[in-house]
């Protein structure tokens, strides 16, 4: 079987027994067997089932007997940002449910102004949602690696004609060793060319060249 034919394990995490009774015979009614519901009537009881893993998707009331508000969804979101979350909320709490859309939650219901094919379709969509995004995001972070190492490896550096320092991105004349250091995986050890040598320590090579005569 695979992944999205699996049945999705949805964590609700409600305190009124009505409300989460009412979304499991919505989901009920509209036949669709793909959403098993799991439910917490405390924030703390939810983090613990999502700290166990294998759930797919949170459905979320801000007013709980220990966590009121907007806080409540940032706890959630901030213990499994890469899970999908869909705020319940009451018709007084709506701009407060949008917020959360605002801040990471994929979307929210208002209580009383759902039907069960509407519930269905805004989980369905939430983690088809989520899952693009976190596609994307790794997506953007593969390319500006790639660009990274594009400007890394083929980046034109203005270097000094007599010095040999190079300028950096923010207009420092630096050392090339130390500029390809941190741009690079390469490290340096220090030695000397024999025509530096040769110029700037000429009594080294005479001493050299008196010795070679003298073997001869």
């Amino acid at each position: 079987m695979n992944e999205n034919s699996k049945t999705k394990i949805v964590l609700l995490i409600e305190d009124n027994k009505g409300d989460a009774r009412l979304l499991e015979e919505m989901l009920y009614e509209a036949g669709e067997a793909s959403f098993k519901l799991l439910c917490a009537d405390r924030l703390e009881t939810g983090l613990k089932y999502l700290k166990r893993g294998g759930i797919h998707l949170v459905l979320l009331d801000l007013g709980l007997p220990d966590s009121e508000g907007f806080g409540t969804f940032k706890k959630i979101y901030n213990s499994v940002p890469n899970i999908p979350i869909i705020v319940m909320t009451g018709m007084d709490d709506e701009k407060m449910a949008v917020d959360a859309v605002r801040e990471g939650a994929q979307d929210y219901l208002v209580k009383g102004q759902v039907d069960g094919n509407l519930l269905f379709r805004a989980m369905r969509y939430a983690i088809e949602r989520k899952k693009l995004e976190i596609e994307r995001e790794k997506m953007i972070l593969e390319l500006q690696d790639a660009l990274a190492k594009i400007k890394t490896l083929r980046g034109l550096l203005p270097i000094c004609s007599f010095c040999k320092k190079i300028r950096d991105d923010q207009g420092y004349w630096r050392q090339i060793e130390v500029y390809m250091k941190e741009h690079s995986d390469a490290n340096f050890s220090h030695s000397i060319c024999p025509q530096c040598a040769k110029k700037y320590y000429p009594h080294l090579y005479k001493e050299k060249e008196g010795k070679t005569t003298d073997e001869e």
